[in-house]
């Protein structure tokens, strides 16, 4: 997702988004750690996704934004 979709959902929404993304980012590390993960890229993709998500999350808590 796009950070201008991200800023779209509620923060319920949001947590559980990040919460599917780490989620998702333990498989694929515990696939790539066994030797199993054929696309490493996703590694990054998600990590990156993360990230997005918590920016997300702190622009709104500096702005005192509660949606």
């Amino acid at each position: 997702m796009k950070a201008r979709d991200l800023r779209d959902l509620t923060n319920d929404q949001l947590a559980t988004h990040l919460v599917e993304t780490r989620q998702e980012l333990f498989n694929l590390r515990f696939q790539s750690a066994t030797g199993a993960l054929e696309n490493t890229t996703r590694l990054t993709l998600a990590r990156r996704e993360i990230a997005r998500i918590l920016t997300v999350q702190n622009e709104r808590s500096e702005a005192g934004v509660e949606s």
